[in-house]
This record gives C-alpha cells, sequence and structure tokens, in this order.
C-alpha cells in the first residue's frame, strides 16, 4: 500500500499529469493520430493554466485549512500533544547531520511554544522516513535533537520513529499513549493535513483535539486569475491534490468513516 500510493503519486500530480499528456500528444502526433494529438495537447495545456495562473490550488487549500478551526485561546491545562511528522528536510539532516526544516516547520514550532507555556505536558512525535528507499532518518529522531536546545527536556519527548504514512502515524500513536497512559492529545499539523489526520484519528477510536498550524492561505482567497505567483499556485494545488488522494484513497480503504471530515 505504502508503494503504491508513492507511485500514485508520482504519476498523478498536476505537473506529471501535464508531461504524460503532451508526451501521449507527441506519440499520437508520430503515428498521426491528429484527433488524440490535440486533445491530449490541449489537456496538458489546460492543466498547466489552471496550475500556474488560477487560483484553483488556493481554493482547494482554503477548504481544506478551514474545516478544522483553530481553537481561539489555548488550553487550561495541557497534558499531552501530537506532532505529525512530515515538516523536517530528512534528507538534508541525515548527509549533514543539522536540523533543517521545510515549508511544515510551523507544526514544531507551534509544538514548542506549547510546550514552553506547559512544562508538565508530553510531546509524542510521530515520523519515521516516509522515502521510498528508507535510508534517512525520520521527524521523530530529528526532534530529538531540536526540543532541547530550546530548554525542553528529552524525558518529556516520546519518539514514534516507525510510521511513513498518516495511517501509520495514528496505528503507532494509538499503541504509545495507551502505554504511557495518556488521553485528550492536541494533535498538531498543517491545516490543510487535519482533515485527514482527523478522520483517521476518529476511525481508530484515539481521543484527539484538533490543533491547526503551517496555514498556507489567508482565508480570503476568491476564484480568479493570478500571474503573480505560478510556483506558489503549483505549490498549492500540488499539495492539496495529494490531500484530496489522500482523503479520497482512505476512504475508499475504509481507513476514515468519512469523505471529508470537518
Amino acid at each position: 500500500m505504502f508503494l503504491i500510493s508513492k507511485l500514485v503519486w508520482i504519476l498523478g500530480q498536476p505537473l506529471s499529469l501535464a508531461f504524460l499528456l503532451v508526451f501521449f500528444a507527441l506519440l499520437a502526433g508520430l503515428l498521426r493520430w491528429r484527433a488524440l494529438s490535440l486533445f491530449a495537447s490541449a489537456g496538458g495545456a489546460l492543466i498547466l493554466f489552471v496550475t500556474l495562473y488560477t487560483t484553483a490550488g488556493n481554493l482547494l487549500m482554503q477548504g481544506l485549512e478551514q474545516r478544522f478551526p483553530k481553537p481561539a485561546a489555548d488550553p487550561e491545562n495541557l497534558q499531552c500533544m501530537i506532532v505529525l511528522g512530515g515538516a523536517f528536510e530528512n534528507e538534508v539532516n541525515t548527509a549533514r547531520h543539522a536540523i533543517e526544516f521545510n515549508g511544515g516547520a510551523d507544526r514544531f514550532v507551534e509544538a514548542l511554544r506549547l510546550a514552553q507555556k506547559f512544562p508538565q505536558s508530553r510531546i509524542l512525535v510521530s515520523g519515521g522516513d516516509g522515502s521510498i528507499s528508507g535510508i534517512y532518518e525520520g521527524d521523530a529522531a530529528a526532534s530529538e535533537r531540536f526540543f532541547p536546545l530550546f530548554g525542553v527536556d528529552r524525558d518529556r519527548l516520546i519518539e514514534e520513529r516507525q510510521s511513513r504514512t498518516t495511517f501509520e502515524n495514528a496505528v503507532n500513536t494509538k499503541e504509545f499513549l495507551a502505554g504511557q497512559g495518556l488521553s485528550h492529545c492536541l494533535l498538531i499539523t498543517s491545516g490543510f493535513h487535519m482533515p485527514r489526520s482527523v478522520g483517521i484519528f476518529r476511525k481508530l477510536g484515539i481521543d484527539i483535539v484538533p490543533w491547526p498550524t503551517d496555514y498556507r492561505t489567508d482565508g480570503q482567497v476568491r476564484p480568479g486569475l493570478d500571474f503573480t505567483q505560478p510556483n506558489l499556485n503549483a505549490q498549492n494545488m500540488a499539495t492539496a491534490i495529494r490531500e484530496w488522494y489522500g482523503l479520497v484513497g482512505y476512504y475508499l480503504a475504509g481507513r476514515t468513516s468519512e469523505l471529508y471530515p470537518g
């Protein structure tokens, strides 16, 4: 299932689909299938235009981010928090023995803020190496170096190092929580990733409080054209489409009870 999901994403992301359509158009042209060549060319061009020069990706991202609004105030007490991996540049960290973040860094920045505010709380970091090769350290391993730099004792950390997917995050986290006698933890992950995460945790009966962070939109995106930031538009489109692949796939596989948890 893990390898299948990786392959589906490699081939199914918007820019890959556009490339495949262009390739098919060239092949169809060589075989003198004129109608098919024109159709594939038009499809590839349409995908590129919508991905690069419209707000479609940002709208999809915004919808995901708004499913679980962040509480207006911090909790009065905090026993534990679950931080889902996906924030560290694991290939770079493994090679350079460093602490480098990607765009999901807010997951750990928010966890650090809460950890300092609630010094009695435990921090469960769930995240192994999600690459196909499996040769890199994961977020849980990197967190062991990150949190102590800011005064958070290693004894407060619970490291779940085996998970490669969101489903494995939830399954393995459930075992760790039971072993530590912890419940009603905050679930910290990116806003766009929260619907899928909550759906899985609910299905497994894990008692959590959604605590979204790492927002990619301002919440005021409207349908339209946007020629100012094609790279960002493409990135948000790819991220949102990937989440929807996950939502649909997990729902069809019975790993969530709702297609679009909210």
